[in-house]
């Protein structure tokens, strides 16, 4: 037995150091590497230490005890991410397809229970084609046991998941219920049902990439947060998202080392256009406030009508929300407003400061939005931001109408700072849109009612559509140049530093899902 188990170690060690290094930088390029590859690439370079190398499947039925696998199709462990714990498992497809067994799930639940107890975060690297059906409803019970730590664990540490191949049936659900899901393009997918499921249902021809692959998820579906171009990018991708998030919701993201120098941007000065109904790219915004090269953009390719994302502002990791006139003029609808709530979520759950960028006209009318149920999607956006208790400010860059207005983190839902710059403009709705209601009877007796109109409509604009009436009554606290936006956001969030709240005790609240 002694030697049995030398030479197993033996194997391993071989596999992973004996050139293993040497391969995976041979790989970088490629889209695929091994499960254990895959590791010790994520990890740092020696630290991870192994669990359960040893464990095999129990089932003998269908002949299965002739096919005894090590490891059992999944690696799972520990070790060091820039010098921090994380834990992480990853699944095997040339064991069974990677498919989950009783034993596989024991091991995966092992490491979650752990990373819950310790407070460290949980990666997941999935390449799996499901539930191994040779051991029937044990697989099954092995999926909900995760299922269920994925809950247990949810806003308690971080929880990521990498999907390196494919992910399928009751596969995709552990992923779902994480806090961020990254695809490897053209190697990955996730679907309930595959390709030869719904053409038998629905007569529909779909390839698995079609249906479930990284770009269709990341642009569509929105199920993942994040595409990689190979296996190595996609891990690079995770390491680098670990480092705006704190080990777990008791903690605080780590700061980074920051020296003032440069807080007056005048960049920002001329971003936004002279004409009110012209769009521009409240990236440029983001830019001319944060730190140089900060920004990790989270659902880039999905509701692309609001920008979410994690920033540095002064070392201080933060959370960037904001409407982007680029796309729809930035309106709220409902995907967007599902993306940004499931965001600021995160970030209240793992003491997240939010900043909020507005440049908003309105939620997007329409039978499609109202058949769609914006009225309960966009009440999720209103009742995250009411509910989250993190630092929150708010920069109101140009239009705030209606009740978008309420909803992105106005001083009414107790944002703690909200700031304008001369171009906003807070009113009930435009000025044109106002006028036609306000001064309909005056336009339809006026000899000139286009005349009429823009008289009035200039007149409503001067005084409503500004920041100073919002200000005089407290709900703007300073009207700012656009050059001094990073100052003082810089001040607004150290004072916020040592912010508490206690909210009323309740269970748990009833989001409108």
């Amino acid at each position: 037995m002694d030697d049995k188990i030398k030479t197993l170690q033996e194997k391993m060690s071989e596999a992973v150091l004996g050139g293993g290094e040497k391969r995976i930088e041979k790989q970088h390029q490629k889209k695929k590497l091994t499960a254990r590859e895959r590791v010790h690439y994520f990890l740092d370079e020696g630290s991870f230490e192994e669990m359960g190398a040893l464990v095999t499947h129990r089932t003998t039925d269908f002949d299965m005890d002739k096919e005894i696998y090590y490891g059992d199709g999944v690696v799972t462990g520990y070790g060091t991410v820039n010098g921090r714990l994380v834990y992480v498992y990853a699944q095997d497809f040339t064991v069974f397809g990677g498919a989950l067994s009783e034993t596989h799930a024991e091991k995966i639940c092992k490491v979650m229970d752990l990373a819950m107890k310790v407070g460290a975060p949980i990666v997941g690297l999935n390449d799996s084609g499901g539930a191994r059906i040779q051991e029937g409803v044990r697989s099954l019970g092995g999926y909900a046991d995760i299922f269920y730590r994925n809950v247990q664990a949810s806003g308690v540490i971080p929880q990521i998941s990498a999907i390196m191949g494919p992910c399928a049936g009751g596969a995709v659900y552990s992923p779902a219920m994480t806090d961020f899901i990254v695809m490897v393009e053209e190697t990955s997918y996730m679907f309930v049902t595959g390709p030869n499921v719904v053409k038998t249902v629905t007569n529909e021809e779909v390839t698995s990439e079609e249906l479930g692959g990284a770009s269709t998820h990341a642009a569509k579906s929105g199920v993942a947060h994040r595409t990689a171009s190979n296996d190595a990018t996609c891990l690079d991708d995770i390491k680098r998202l670990l480092d705006y998030l704190p080990q777990n919701n008791k903690e605080l993201p780590k700061q980074k080392p920051y020296e003032l120098g440069d807080e007056i941007r005048e960049e920002l000065s001329n971003i936004v256009p002279d004409n009110p109904n012209k769009p521009y790219d409240m990236h440029d915004v983001i830019q001319g406030i944060i730190d140089g090269d900060s920004f990790y953009e989270i659902h880039k390719d999905f509701a692309e009508n609001i920008i979410t994302g994690f920033a540095r502002l002064g070392g201080r990791s933060i959370g960037v929300i904001a409407n982007q006139p680029m796309f729809l003029a930035g309106v709220l609808d409902v995907r967007s407003s599902q993306k940004a709530a499931r965001f600021t979520r995160f970030c209240d759950a793992f003491n997240i400061p939010l900043l909020v960028l507005v440049d908003v006209p309105g939620f997007l009318p329409g039978t499609d939005q109202e058949w769609s149920g914006i009225i309960m999607h966009g009440a999720k956006l209103l009742y995250a931001l009411s509910e989250a208790t993190v630092p929150r400010v708010t920069v109101i860059t140009r239009k705030a109408y209606g009740g978008a207005y309420d909803v992105m983190n106005s001083k009414h839902i107790g944002a703690d700072f909200n700031f304008a710059w001369p171009t906003a403009e807070i009113a009930v709705m435009g000025a044109k849109g106002a006028s036609e209601i306000i001064f309909r009877r005056e336009i339809a007796a006026s000899d000139d009612p286009v005349a009429k109109l823009k008289e009035k409509e200039t007149e409503y604009a001067e005084k409503f559509a500004n920041p100073y009436r919002a200000a005089e009554r407290g709900f703007i606290d300073e009207v700012i140049l656009p050059k001094e936006t990073r100052r003082k956001l810089l001040k607004a969030f150290a004072m916020l530093e040592k912010k508490e709240v206690q909210a009323p005790w309740k269970k748990h609240g009833n989001i409108p899902l």
